[in-house]
């Protein structure tokens, strides 16, 4: 594991073990398949251009659940399949999927235009969101996330990768993060937690 993974990690476990401290003794808590991390104040530095040039934060969509997840439009194999489930979970919440905002922030900067983010990201569902920001925004939101972002350069005429964290994180309508969700939860069971979220 590199030094950056590891300090991630680190950071990620601290979180965790906050957020399990501030649940109240005997409080019911609902039955969930993400990480429940309710307690944790992330997010105040997402300040990013969507696709269309407009800047956008947390608030923007206050009043719906929103899932923020990291990736690249490059990436050969997580980022999509991420995508494809949570497009698949939209269409199982049926009418309950208008309040539901995912937003897709670039670890690619430099590649992912906004013209790339736009071909992109609504593929999947035309209600997604692409957002970027130059390198320094990009790290700042990477960092109040503590997510992992590192780019590998290919060999010669090759292209690079970006490896990156592949969760996704889950606010409720009330504008506060709720839910880790693993990259690899099913569809049906995505829903089931957005369901509980729309009705907090």
């Amino acid at each position: 594991m590199s030094a950056g993974r590891f300090f991630a990690a680190a950071a990620l476990c601290a979180l965790l073990l906050a957020s399990a401290c501030d649940q109240l003794p005997g409080a019911s808590k609902p039955q969930f398949h993400g990480v429940d991390v309710t307690g944790l104040d992330t997010g105040k530095s997402l300040v990013l251009e969507d696709f269309n040039g407009k800047t956008r934060t947390l608030a923007d969509f206050r009043g719906k659940v929103v899932l923020v997840t990291f990736g690249y439009t490059s990436c050969p194999d997580v980022c999509p399949t991420t995508l494809q489930d949570y497009a698949q979970a939209m269409k199982r919440l049926g009418d309950d999927a208008s309040r539901v905002q995912l937003l897709f922030i670039t670890v690619d900067p430099a590649r992912d235009t906004e013209q790339r983010l736009r071909a992109y990201v609504p593929a999947f569902d035309p209600r997604f969101l692409g957002l970027r920001g130059d390198e320094k925004a990009i790290e700042r939101v990477t960092q109040d996330f503590h997510v992992y972002a590192q780019a590998h350069p290919g060999k010669p005429g090759e292209p690079y990768t970006v490896d990156h964290a592949s969760q996704v994180f889950a606010f409720d309508p009330q504008g506060r993060l709720r839910l880790m969700i693993p990259a690899s939860t099913k569809p049906d069971d995505i829903a089931s937690d957005l369901r509980i979220l729309l009705r907090s």
